[in-house]
């Protein structure tokens, strides 16, 4: 599973979706995640209202299943969840080894609904969680 974070230090969840200078992205799986890429943007970043500078972001998006944020605007959300990627807002900056490192435990153990959800429509196959 791909997972995004938005980030200023490519190290912290530290950056509102809309503002961020980089978006980190990371493949998942139960043994463990690797670097995918980096989107990186530049221009525009803090204009507010400027609905176009989530183009290029949303797109960057594309194949991930999870997008962690410091914050995300009603519309960037909007956007997010139409692309069918589950926005996480923290509530302060993580490093992005330890919400990866979370999330790679999930994997191993019972994951909640809204990721056994995610798994089920990337056709990854699961546990059958009704059989235990």
């Amino acid at each position: 599973m791909r997972i995004a974070f938005a980030t200023q230090d490519m190290e912290t969840v530290d950056a509102h979706f809309g503002w961020a200078k980089n978006i980190v992205l990371y493949d998942l799986d139960a043994q463990g995640y690797r670097l995918s890429h980096v989107a990186s943007f530049e221009s525009n970043l803090a204009e507010d209202g400027n609905e176009d500078k989530l183009v290029p972001k949303i797109e960057a998006l594309k194949g991930c299943a999870i997008l962690y944020v410091a914050a995300i605007g009603g519309s960037g959300a909007a956007r997010v969840v139409a692309q069918r990627i589950h926005p996480v807002k923290v509530e302060k900056p993580e490093k992005i080894s330890d919400l990866l490192e979370r999330l790679r435990v999930l994997l191993n153990g019972t994951p909640p609904p809204w990721m056994r959800k995610i798994l089920r429509d990337q056709g990854e196959k699961t546990a059958d969680f009704l059989s235990e």
